[in-house]
């Protein structure tokens, strides 16, 4: 797959159904009054799973609204106190800052966020981690050598990687990782970071268009997140054959863990049964189903393992970033600076 133009890929991205869904969608969703609204843009598996399992354990009906991390997130800021959603989950917490920022959101029950560790969950204590996913470097051995991989991150911004690298700058992924730059290097150095991309990355359109790129050796290395890998592993390998993984650790940026995340909303209709979902989602079963799920993303809870194949969560040695501080606009307005949006 060749990489995209800057004008191809807003072209793609304008027609993509992540970007269009949340409005198509609204105007054919009518929420059951007798469910439990969940607005969700985690996973469609992974969402209907933990919905499904809930029901079943506690009889509650639910519904879904499908959207995409950012649509969604301002969607409910838009809907106000008036939004039929009684609980929001995301694929990356920004989004859930945005409405956090709204005063939308209630607090989440102490007992729920004692299920979660401390370093997955924000400050405020308004929502929690329900999900994790780490960033990554892609790699190919066939085009560098493991000596050649960079050290940090950041290093891919030095003109010697101009055009060996890739990304997909127009994802909720991709700014999830930049958020946890700008928390924790700064505007100044993030700015120069995506400045660099800009001009000497290849683009692509989305995490597994970065993956097949690497594959195919169009670039020797691509920015993602793990779980792309891990799901091409477990199956045919045909998109990630010819790949391995570089984890940079050492709490540097291209180390980031994104949350997932989950929080109720402060007008839900049904306030008791949304604290209850949440809990449900973040107990040892809960999560359970998530790691069952096949998603590869890695389970938040205290006391449940992610499936095995994955490195260990503790051991990634991620940056340390209060995810409350993520700010999903701030970094909307500088990848626009920059040229990238």
């Amino acid at each position: 797959m060749s990489p995209l133009s800057r004008r191809t890929l807003l072209a793609a991205l304008a027609a993509s159904p992540l970007v269009v869904s949340a409005c198509s969608r609204e105007e054919e969703y009518v929420p059951d009054p007798e469910a439990l609204q969940i607005y969700s843009s985690q996973h469609e598996g992974v969402t209907q799973a933990w919905a499904d399992a809930f029901t079943e354990a506690t009889g509650i009906p639910t519904q879904i609204r499908r959207g995409t991390d950012s649509s969604m997130g301002h969607q409910i800021v838009a809907e106000g106190e008036a939004s039929p959603a009684d609980v929001f989950l995301t694929e990356n917490s920004p989004a859930m800052t945005v409405v956090e920022r709204a005063g939308l959101l209630a607090p989440v029950a102490e007992e729920t966020l004692a299920q979660v560790p401390e370093d997955r969950a924000p400050s405020s204590g308004d929502w929690t981690a329900i999900a994790a996913r780490s960033t990554v470097l892609c790699w190919n051995p066939e085009q560098i050598s493991e000596e050649e991989l960079p050290a940090s991150m950041m290093d891919l911004a030095d003109p010697a990687w101009e055009g060996r690298w890739g990304c997909a700058p127009g994802g909720a992924d991709f700014q999830a990782i930049v958020a946890g730059m700008l928390a924790d290097r700064g505007e100044e150095e993030t700015r120069a970071w995506l400045e660099a991309l800009e001009s000497g990355a290849e683009i692509y359109q989305n995490n597994i268009a970065t993956m097949q790129a690497v594959n195919a050796g169009e670039v020797p290395v691509g920015v993602m997140y793990h779980y792309y890998w891990y799901r091409d592993q477990a199956g045919t390998q045909e998109q990630s054959g010819n790949t391995r993984l570089h984890y940079f650790g050492n709490q540097d940026p291209g180390a980031f863990v994104s949350l997932s995340a989950g929080g109720v909303l402060a007008n839900a209709a049904k306030p008791d049964a949304a604290q209850e979902f949440l809990a449900w989602v973040t107990s040892a079963e809960g999560q359970q189903v998530l790691v069952d799920s096949g998603s590869m993303e890695y389970a938040v809870a205290e006391g449940v393992d992610s499936d095995p194949a994955l490195p260990a969560l503790a051991d990634l040695d991620a940056p340390p970033v209060d995810p409350f501080t993520l700010d999903s606009d701030e970094v909307s307005d500088l990848m626009t600076d920059v040229g990238l949006l």
